[in-house]
């Protein structure tokens, strides 16, 4: 019989205030910030998008992440993969892992994702003002994973063949990254693991076979901005396209739809389930939505008009494939994301939709479960 398949949404621990955000963005700044600030861009967006179920919380409160966590089980989502910040020794954003590290009543699966990209003004569109810089050599990526150790110990932590799996945002991004998975390989063999499992992410370089850099797998990101290029969603309908394009250079009508770049949720699935399979192992992953406008005034994102029907349509979709390719413990796929607010993608309850998105996740995932016994 085979294993169950395990969902694992990824998890942003922003919302909190700490001292690097205060001196950056204002006094008390977090997320939520920009999420309550947001408005629609054009005539039917929905923004802003704010929570319902679980408000407007602080992630330094453990009764918080024990929430998050119960949610997440009662709609069978296995774990979550925290987005980890480090530079050189200087961690960001690291106060509700290492909560939840000493919390055993946050009895929720996880495992890590290195965000290991410069931190810069990107959010406001200013991505050449760089707040935090990645530097990497020899000795840092010693000391980083001597620090992840504890993390790859806890009972809770996801592993593949007793591999602890950690995920690379942007492995291209490291000049040296297979020297420092090749370390990283001996030291997790010393501590009495079979290695690390390692799973790259495919959010800005694609089609580049994991192995090349040292990985195990590939991790598919969702949106794939990619299938979306040329797919401006007003061009369907091109007299009205045209003129509103006319009225918006004139300065008499200024649209949303070109200030910021609009596509079809619909669309994305569609194509997304249309893509041919990868020639090397990729885990794949679905996204509830998309829209980072709240964090920015223009240029932003958005995949319109998404619905919890759509999404449970690519869930059911990405659950069969996992089933059909993966064995053992490699039967796992990524939701993006269980709580990215400013950029419209969160699994958790919202004014508008409530529990709708997560009772579409399990009745998509469920039915599998149920009719593959």
């Amino acid at each position: 019989m085979k294993k169950d398949i395990k969902p694992i949404a990824i998890y942003l621990p922003q919302f909190h205030p700490f001292t690097e955000n205060d001196k950056w963005w204002g006094k008390g700044f977090t997320e939520w910030t920009n999420v309550t600030k947001s408005q629609p861009k054009f005539k039917g967006h929905y923004q802003p998008q704010l929570p319902s179920d679980l408000g407007f919380y602080d992630l330094r409160l453990e009764e918080t992440m024990i929430a998050q966590t119960e949610l997440a089980k009662e709609y069978s989502i296995h774990g979550f993969c925290y987005y980890h910040y480090w530079f050189n020794g200087k961690l960001l954003m690291e106060q509700p892992l290492e909560m939840m590290l000493a919390s055993k009543k946050i009895d929720m699966p996880f495992c890590l994702c290195w965000a290991n990209e410069n931190w810069s003004r990107r959010w406001d569109g200013s991505e050449h003002l760089v707040l935090m810089e990645q530097h990497y050599n020899h000795k840092d990526d010693l000391e980083h994973i001597h620090y992840l150790m504890k993390f790859f110990r806890d009972e809770r932590y996801i592993k593949i063949d007793n591999k602890p799996i950690l995920i690379i945002y942007r492995s291209e991004l490291h000049p040296q990254i297979k020297n420092a998975i090749s370390l990283w390989q001996k030291e997790a063999i010393n501590q009495g693991f079979n290695g690390l499992y390692l799973i790259r992410m495919e959010n800005f370089i694609k089609n580049l076979n994991p192995k090349d850099h040292g990985f195990d797998a590939g991790m598919e990101f969702s949106p794939d901005f990619s299938l979306a290029k040329d797919k401006i969603l007003k061009k369907n309908t091109p007299f009205k396209y045209i003129l509103k394009k006319t009225l918006h250079k004139t300065g008499i009508k200024k649209s949303g739809y070109f200030l910021n770049k609009v596509f079809s949720y619909s669309q994305l699935v569609d194509d997304t389930l249309a893509k041919p399979p990868m020639h090397y192992k990729q885990f794949r992953c679905v996204t509830p939505a998309w829209d980072n406008s709240a964090r920015r005034q223009k240029n932003a994102t958005i995949f319109h008009e998404s619905t919890p029907e759509k999404f449970g349509e690519w869930v059911k979709y990405i659950t069969n494939f996992t089933d059909e390719n993966f064995d053992g413990d490699e039967r796992i796929f990524f939701i993006n994301a269980w709580n990215e607010w400013a950029e419209g993608n969160h699994m958790e309850p919202d004014l508008k939709f409530g529990t709708a998105y997560l009772e579409a996740f399990k009745k998509n995932f469920d039915y599998h479960k149920l009719n593959n016994k």
